[in-house]
């Protein structure tokens, strides 16, 4: 079982990121104060699924800076909530949980040359494969510091 170890939303695309103890999450619609949640994301008018939430690793993380010398701090990866214990690339195409929130896991958030643009980093190499996860919420709630992060094991 793994945990969440950070949450971060911004109002607008490009914003850096802000640190929230806790946020609500919209089934349908994205995390409340996210740039994602009314559509102002830099990515929001391109089709897709997975743009409600995303998440990554702190261990990925970790192994960048370790492997590649790359310093990011969690809210600059500009995903949503960072996680420790839980490999996330596992739950593509399955439902889990952040607390009381139920999510799906919907494709890889692989990193990208916007990314790098706004990190002034080299994040493509340091984050390939291991840049997160985009997930859709199914059923709301409040997501918090700690909440435990599970698969829902079918049947």
């Amino acid at each position: 079982m793994g945990s969440v170890a950070g949450i971060f939303v911004a109002p607008i695309g490009e914003m850096p990121l802000a640190s929230r103890e806790e946020v609500l999450a919209v089934a349908g619609h994205g995390l409340e104060g996210d740039r994602y949640f009314d559509g102002s994301g830099t990515y929001s008018t391109t089709p897709g699924t997975g743009r409600q939430v995303t998440l990554i690793e702190s261990e990925a993380l970790q192994a960048a800076e370790r492997d590649y010398d790359l310093h990011l701090p969690p809210g600059a990866s500009r995903r949503n909530i960072v996680t420790a214990g839980v490999a996330l690339n596992h739950l593509v195409g399955r439902e889990f949980m952040v607390g009381g929130v139920r999510l799906l896991g919907t494709r890889l958030c692989e990193p990208c040359s916007h990314l790098a643009k706004l990190t002034g980093q080299p994040v493509v190499k340091a984050l390939i494969h291991r840049a997160g996860l985009r997930a859709d919420i199914l059923e709301g709630g409040l997501i918090r510091l700690g909440d435990e992060v599970r698969p829902i094991e079918v049947g």
